[in-house]
């Protein structure tokens, strides 16, 4: 099932993906995009992974929207313990990891471990998860404990879906097959299941990259990816001429992303750390380029007549799932 066009048909209009689109994902490996080789993955380079990412996206919205956030998830195994990351990634089944990066519960310190206790939003990919990431308060005796900066202390989980309880929320005009509900936990876990985002264990180079970092750079191409998908449907109604900005905008971003994605590939390689200021600088280029491309898939949008406003076509399709993506708090402004 590598062929696009099959692989768009089964994707199109669905509310969850088939077993068969979760089998040829596992089969390609792309849950562990970034995973080391010794646990199973594919190890790619950065630029590699994000060529996988936006033929994703291109081929349809929710289906690079969820292996990107959810293959992120599984980045996570560059954080944890090893006996932890052992545990999880060299059992018999692939391990599917997903969650969200808002605080809205506590841990409670207990002996060896953590309480985890509220209720979480936004977990892409909810139904197909073998495990849920979180971030909660550190709690001690009911108090919150204070980091040294002054601020609440907080750090991030790793549950099994059997000590989680979906809610089945996500009710959105697109992305619909990423089911990205909300959870609730109220469980004890292990202290040893727990990370910090950018203290990294794992040695690869995929590793030396800080969080914010890489989940700009990924995210960013997923609106590439589908701003092409549109764009491609739009020129068998428009003549090209005519879709010439969005072209541009396109092809521009696709440079941008790309040489980026070398630039700290090459930084990397020489052994440098990331600037505050390189990393907003990036930031700011990927909010941009996001923002650029939406005015301009709108400013298309009225003129592909009726197909373009039909669900039975990809045009409305890609419309609606570019414009719930771009509703994630990274780039909105």
């Amino acid at each position: 099932m590598n062929n696009i066009q099959q692989l768009r048909k089964q994707c199109f209009g669905v509310r969850v993906f088939s077993p068969e689109i979760l089998a040829w994902v596992e089969k390609e490996k792309l849950w562990n995009l970034w995973v080391p080789k010794s646990y199973g993955g594919l190890e790619a380079s950065l630029s590699e992974g994000l060529q996988k990412l936006k033929t994703l996206a291109f081929t349809d919205g929710s289906l690079g929207w969820t292996v990107t956030l959810c293959s992120g998830a599984n980045y996570f195994i560059g954080n944890l313990d090893k006996e932890v990351a052992d545990r999880i990634f060299l059992n018999s089944k692939t391990p599917i990891l997903g969650g969200s990066g808002g605080v809205f519960g506590t841990a409670e310190k207990v002996e060896n471990g953590y309480k985890i206790s509220g209720n979480w939003r936004y977990a892409t990919g909810a139904p197909y998860l073998s495990h849920f990431t979180l971030s909660a308060k550190i709690m001690s005796n009911g108090k919150e404990v204070m980091d040294t900066d002054g601020s609440a202390k907080i750090r991030s989980f790793v549950i099994p879906k059997e000590a989680v309880q979906i809610t089945p929320d996500w009710n959105t005009m697109g992305l619909i097959a990423t089911a990205t509900h909300s959870f609730e936990v109220d469980t004890v876990i292990d202290k040893k299941y727990s990370f910090k985002y950018n203290h990294f264990i794992l040695p690869q180079p995929i590793f030396k990259i800080p969080f914010s970092l890489f989940a700009d750079v990924t995210l960013w191409v997923n609106y590439l990816g589908m701003a092409e998908h549109f764009l491609e449907e739009a020129q068998t109604i428009l003549p090209k001429e005519t879709l010439n900005d969005l072209t541009n905008i396109v092809l521009k971003t696709n440079k941008d992303i790309f040489e980026i994605s070398d630039e700290i590939e090459s930084e990397i390689q020489k052994g440098n750390d990331f600037t505050e200021e390189y990393m907003q600088k990036v930031h700011k280029t990927a909010a941009d380029s996001v923002r650029d491309m939406s005015r301009l898939i709108i400013e298309v949008y009225p003129r592909l007549g009726i197909k373009a406003s039909s669900k039975d076509y990809q045009l409305n399709q890609i419309f609606r799932d570019y414009f719930t993506g771009t509703q994630h708090h990274n780039f909105v402004k």
